[in-house]
């Protein structure tokens, strides 16, 4: 018996009840796919540093909280501003911009507009990352504007920020500044059938490996990244970044 037949044999209210039914199944196949990484880590869990604990090779792996990225001494707050904020400066005497703040959907298009007025030759960072999308965006707009790219002292570049500071022509990283990077979840939507979801990961991972090929950054860096779960951040040492020329001097 097709299933046509099936559904309109039980009633009037069959078919809407089968079609709830389904729905409520797919979410629960989404859930688990989106569960299965972490599984093994929600069964045995394993304790993971915090941002405030210092890295070395092998143990780079950190607690990822994009509120609050780091803590920088006993009783001080560094909360990381919900959306990313632009601030006119100076560094060497050279015009600049500091980027700093969560990169909240839609931010790309207003910092762009920031870039293209302020023309900065230096373009600070201090960011927990966010929205891939707008990061990639203004990544690009800060390579077309021929700005160098740093990280002061103490500043994070997390998540999807790294994006932003490798459209920099020159890019540096000062000693006690951090560069993380780990998995993104891309176009998250709990109506979206489980194929099409993979689809949009898989789109998100293509323009993430394009625009690294395009900035000249080696692509191994993905190791690390795929490798770590989206509530976790590989903190990069400073030989990996120059290895994979994420910093240029």
């Amino acid at each position: 018996m097709s299933w046509s037949r099936r559904i309109s044999g039980r009633g009037p209210g069959a078919p809407f009840r089968w079609l709830l039914g389904a729905q409520i199944g797919l979410a629960l196949l989404l859930v688990l796919l989106d569960l299965g990484p972490a599984l093994p880590r929600l069964l045995s869990p394993v304790s993971v540093p915090e941002m405030d604990q210092p890295t070395r090779p092998g143990d780079q792996t950190r607690h990822y909280r994009p509120d609050r990225p780091a803590n920088p001494g006993p009783g001080i707050d560094r909360d990381m501003p919900r959306r990313m904020l632009a601030e006119e400066t100076a560094l060497d005497g050279r015009p600049a911009l500091l980027l700093q703040g969560a990169i909240s959907p839609g931010d790309g298009e207003r910092i762009v507009a920031e870039l293209r007025r302020a023309k900065p030759e230096i373009v600070l960072l201090d960011s927990s990352g966010g929205s891939v999308a707008d990061a990639l965006e203004i990544g690009r707009a800060v390579r077309e504007g021929g700005a160098d790219t740093r990280l002061a002292e103490a500043a994070v570049c997390l998540s999807a920020c790294p994006y932003v500071f490798a459209g920099g022509i020159g890019r540096q990283v000062a000693g006690t500044a951090r560069l993380g990077v780990h998995q993104h979840r891309f176009g998250e939507s709990a109506i979206l059938p489980a194929f099409l979801a993979v689809e949009d990961i898989q789109r998100g991972q293509a323009r993430v490996l394009e625009h690294l090929d395009v900035m000249g950054i080696d692509l191994r860096i993905m190791g690390p990244a795929m490798a770590t779960p989206a509530d976790e951040i590989y903190i990069l040492t400073a030989e990996e970044l120059a290895e994979w020329n994420l910093v240029t001097d």
